[in-house]
C-alpha cells in the first residue's frame, strides 16, 4: 500500500466526494437531518459522516488557522481533526451537547498537541488575521494618519492576543472569529456559561494590561519599584 494512502488528509478527502444521480443531481439523502441525527448514522455510514465533514470543515479550518498561524499546518491539522472524529464517532453521545461542541473539543486537543510537540506558541499572522481587522472607512477622504493609527492598534491587539495563555486564546478565537455565544463556548470548553463570562471578563482585563504595557513599556527599575516615573529611553 502506498505510504500516502493512510494519511489523515487522504482519508478525510475521500469522505467529501459527492455521488450523483444519473441526471447529474446531487445524491444527498440526509440533507434535512440534524447534526445529531447524522452523527448517529455516521457510526455505521461513512456517507453520513461525509456530510458532517462538508457542513463543518470550513469552520474547523478557520478555528485551526487562527490557532496555528499558517495555511499548510492548518490544512493538515484540520484533516487530523476529522480523521480523529471519524475514528471516535462511535463514542459520540448527544446528551444535549451539540455535535459542533464535540468537534471543537477535538480541534482544541489536536492544536494543543501540535503546539506541545513543536514547542511553540500559537501565532496569528498579522497580514492574514482579517477577523480582527477594523472595518474599512467608507469616506474616501478619511484621514491617512487615523488609518495608520488603526493599523498600529490592530497590530498591538494581535501581539497581545499571542501573549495570552492558550486557554484564553482559545476563548478569544471562539468568541471573535467563530462569533459563538457564551453558552456555546461553555459547551465546547466544558464550563458553565457563568464561568465563560467570568473568564471572558478576566481575559479582556489581561488584554488591556498587555496592550498598555506594549504601548508604554517599563524599564526593569520601574517594574521592580512599581512606578513609571523613569523614562524608558536613555
Amino acid at each position: 500500500m502506498p505510504a500516502h494512502a493512510s494519511s489523515p488528509t487522504n482519508e478525510v478527502e475521500s469522505l467529501s466526494a459527492t455521488e450523483t444521480l444519473p441526471d447529474g443531481a446531487p445524491l444527498d439523502p440526509y440533507a434535512g437531518e440534524s447534526d445529531q441525527e447524522l452523527a448517529r448514522r455516521a457510526k455505521s455510514d461513512r456517507e453520513a459522516f461525509g456530510l458532517l465533514y462538508e457542513r463543518h470543515v470550513a469552520a474547523i479550518y478557520r478555528y485551526v488557522f487562527y490557532r496555528v498561524g499558517n495555511v499548510e499546518d492548518a490544512e493538515d491539522l484540520t484533516a487530523r481533526v476529522f480523521a480523529r472524529a471519524l475514528k471516535h464517532i462511535h463514542n459520540y453521545n448527544d446528551r444535549g451537547v451539540p455535535f459542533t461542541a464535540w468537534l471543537y473539543r477535538i480541534a482544541h486537543n489536536v492544536v494543543a498537541n501540535f503546539h506541545r510537540d513543536n514547542s511553540r506558541r500559537p501565532s496569528v499572522p498579522l497580514e492574514e488575521a482579517d477577523a480582527f481587522r477594523p472595518p474599512a472607512a467608507h469616506d474616501d477622504h478619511a484621514d491617512h494618519d487615523q488609518r495608520i493609527d488603526g493599523e498600529r492598534d490592530r497590530a498591538r491587539l494581535l501581539q497581545a492576543i499571542r501573549m495570552l495563555p492558550a486557554e484564553r486564546q482559545h476563548l478569544i478565537v471562539l468568541k471573535f472569529v467563530e462569533q459563538l455565544q457564551n453558552a456555546e463556548i461553555g459547551q465546547i470548553m466544558n464550563r458553565s456559561e457563568g464561568a465563560i463570562k467570568s473568564l471572558y471578563h478576566r481575559t479582556l482585563l489581561q488584554l488591556r494590561e498587555i496592550m498598555d504595557e506594549l504601548e508604554h513599556p517599563r524599564t526593569k527599575y520601574e517594574i521592580s519599584n512599581g512606578t513609571r516615573d523613569v523614562e524608558t529611553h536613555s
